[in-house]
Parts: structure tokens; C-alpha cells; sequence
């Protein structure tokens, strides 16, 4: 628990296709280990959560062999078919970065209620726990969104955690079907003002107010676009594109590499750490 305030990493990536492994670290996770500001003499405690694609052991072994090969010390959290740590409240406050990945949100947020780990979450988000994750790892987090759970068809999810007051759309350059969703359910007020983001773009929230500080991309071109409800617009809202600033390519998955972790940019305040 190393950040200097709650942090929040919303991303349309994370993971990206390995060289020597099925899967392998990208920028946008590198950048939620960098915010998590880990003491230099130990690994990241990065603990990755797969509910929104029901626990695939596939999946597992993937996310788990990805951390391994750049000296991450990578743990799952699964709930199928039960869950996996004697105390979700434990395991989530001994993570530096909580990463979750994609599939559906809405099945997510079942289980995770069912069993607590919402709350979990908001005291590790609060302790300096970074929570990151892409798409439904994204959008979680979020007061609602656009999701595909329930079908191929777009369709709205107002009942997110909440941790950031506003919404999020996913997937806004790959999927054309999503927006059009997203910014209606903006303008009829069924979603808060929100962000739309691309394919390899995050978007940053720190402090207990969960404020966007920054939108991130993993390549060239990426673009994060802030929606805004506004009734005198024709179309009822209004758009500002944000700054996007690129993410240096993550170190080479390479055996025997070992990672030097950048420091923070940020002031540190002594007395917390």
C-alpha cells in the first residue's frame, strides 16, 4: 500500500500478447505499478482478479506467467468454483496494484457484492491500494457505463461501485456500436458526464474524490474524449478531447530480465512513507 493518494487506472488494455509467453505486461500496467510507488528492495505485489471472465485457469496461468517473467509478484483472487483466500480483505490490502480484467461487468459486480470484496476494495483504495484493470476492469469502478453483458447489443449499467462519480465507455474506436449508447444515456441523464476511451488508452483518477488527472496511451494516436451532459446542445451533450501523453514501451519480457522501477514523478510526502 505505496501511493501516495487513491489511485485509480481505467484502461482499454493492460495485458498485450506475449513474445515468448501467451501474455505479457504492456505500458498501461507498467504505468499503475509505477503510480503504486513500490520500495525499491522488493518486487510489486500486483494481484490480478478475473470475475468478469469466470476464472479461466487458462487465463490465470497467463496473467501469472506475464508477472513472473518481468519480477512482479503476481497472485490471483478467483470466486469460481469458490473462492480461493480465507480473507478477501487481507489479500487485497497486502496488493500494490489490484489489476482486473475484462468480460462482463455485470456478472462481476454480482459476485463481488455477494461476497464483500466491494468493500475490500474501497478500504484498500483508500489504504493507497492502486485499482486498475481494463474494459469491465475499468468501467467497475465507475458510478455506470456501456457494457456487452448482456448481449452483443450495447446496453447501459448505472450501478457501478461508484469509486469514481462519473461513467465510462470502452472500446469507443473498435466497437462503433458503444458510443452512440454511451453518449445517449449521457444526455437522457441515465449515465453521469463521463470518458470515452480507445483501444490501449487509460485514464487516471487520484484522491478520495477519485479528480481525472491525466489520460495515458500505450500508442500513437490514442484518444480519451470527456462527455458532458448539456440540455441547450442539440444533441445533448457537449465533448472535450483530453491530452493523451504516451506511455513509454514497456521493458522487454526477456529470461533473466530484471526490472528497475522508475520512481514517481510525484512528491512524496515523508511522513506517509
Amino acid at each position: 500500500m505505496t501511493a501516495a493518494e487513491p489511485t485509480i487506472v481505467a484502461t482499454c488494455g493492460g495485458l498485450v500478447a506475449g513474445e515468448w509467453d501467451d501474455s505479457a505486461y504492456g505500458p498501461l500496467l507498467f504505468e499503475a505499478i509505477r503510480l503504486a510507488r513500490v520500495p525499491e528492495h522488493r518486487a510489486p505485489r500486483v494481484l490480478h482478479v478475473n470475475t468478469a471472465g469466470g476464472d479461466q485457469r487458462t487465463v490465470e496461468g497467463a496473467e501469472l506467467a506475464a508477472g513472473r517473467t518481468v519480477g512482479v509478484e503476481a497472485s490471483h483472487l478467483r470466486f469460481f468454483p469458490r473462492r480461493n483466500v480465507p480473507s478477501l480483505r487481507d489479500t487485497v490490502l497486502g496488493a500494490d496494484v489490484v489489476w482486473v480484467s475484462g468480460g462482463s461487468v455485470v456478472n462481476l459486480l454480482a459476485v463481488w457484492r455477494a461476497h464483500g470484496l466491494d468493500d475490500a476494495l474501497r478500504e484498500a483504495w483508500e489504504a493507497g491500494v492502486v485499482l486498475a484493470g481494463g474494459s469491465a476492469g475499468a468501467l467497475c469502478w465507475h458510478t455506470g457505463g456501456v457494457t456487452q453483458s448482456h448481449g452483443p447489443k450495447p446496453s447501459v449499467v448505472p450501478d457501478g461501485l461508484g469509486f469514481v462519480p462519473g461513467s465510462l465507455g470502452v472500446h469507443t474506436d473498435s466497437d462503433p456500436n458503444r458510443s452512440p449508447v454511451f453518449r445517449t444515456a449521457v444526455a437522457d441523464g441515465a449515465l453521469p458526464d463521463g470518458v470515452e476511451a480507445d483501444e490501449g488508452v487509460g485514464v487516471v483518477y487520484r484522491g478520495r474524490s477519485a479528480s481525472l488527472t491525466e489520460a495515458v496511451t500505450d500508442h500513437d494516436g490514442g484518444r480519451a474524449v470527456r462527455v458532458l451532459r448539456a440540455p441547450d446542445e442539440p444533441a445533448g451533450i457537449r465533448t472535450e478531447h483530453l491530452a493523451v501523453r504516451r506511455l513509454p514501451d514497456a521493458p522487454s519480457p526477456l529470461p533473466g530480465w530484471q526490472p528497475t522501477w522508475a520512481p514517481s514523478p510525484d512528491p512524496v510526502d515523508e511522513e506517509a512513507a
